[in-house]
């Protein structure tokens, strides 16, 4: 009897600081965040690079509040270390007075983005020249043991057995470069493996690729 052979990883799905993989193409940001006093600190990377599992870290180590509109008036008079988690999402106007206020009361705040500062045009020219003073930190786009790493956990996230380690190979030569690519890779092969009730196996792969 042929008995298969699986690899064992151990993956965690909780967004703490053992569970962030850190390598050149994050460490400049994960240093000044995690191990130094950056008060002020605008976070930007590609889509799915980690951007709010870091910024998860940052809050629970300063005891921070990650902002919603509902919160305003509150973080406006609690004083308390402030995230802010993709910042298109809100008014410009009142991430404004956000700001300012943590500038006044030297209360942290960390903002993140998928674009540069200079890429972002902002309607509030005072909130543009505000965040320019910030200390800007990248995640810079996937190296090969990035792209390991990430495709490696996003499959035993989603409980496939990984029978062969060419399984890896054949993807990532295979799709784009990025963040992105590899997490909507994974995706669809969760989709078409659920629907035909097969294992992860290259053929399966094939269908997709």
């Amino acid at each position: 009897m042929i008995r298969q052979k699986s690899f064992n990883y151990n993956f965690s799905n909780d967004e703490n600081e053992l569970n962030f993989f850190v390598n050149k193409t994050n460490f400049y940001a994960f240093n000044a965040l995690i191990n130094q006093d950056s008060r002020f600190s605008f976070l930007y990377g590609p889509k799915k690079s980690g951007k709010s599992h870091l910024s998860q870290i940052w809050l629970k180590k300063n005891s921070a509040i990650k902002y919603e509109n509902k919160f305003y008036d509150l973080i406006l008079n609690e004083n308390k270390n402030i995230l802010i988690d993709n910042i298109l999402l809100f008014d410009e106007e009142k991430i404004f007075h956000i700001v300012n206020n943590c500038f006044l009361n030297n209360i942290k705040i960390l903002i993140t983005s998928n674009n540069k500062i200079n890429e972002i045009i902002f309607k509030y020219n005072d909130l543009s020249s505000r965040l320019k003073t910030f200390s800007i930190l990248e995640i810079k786009q996937p190296n090969d043991e990035m792209l390991l790493t990430i495709l490696t956990k996003l499959l035993i996230e989603k409980q496939f057995i990984i029978n062969s380690k060419d399984i890896f190979e054949y993807i990532l030569r295979r799709v784009d470069r990025s963040y992105n690519s590899i997490n909507e890779i994974v995706d669809k092969l969760d989709i078409l493996s659920l629907e035909k009730k097969r294992q992860l196996t290259i053929p399966l792969i094939k269908e997709i690729l």
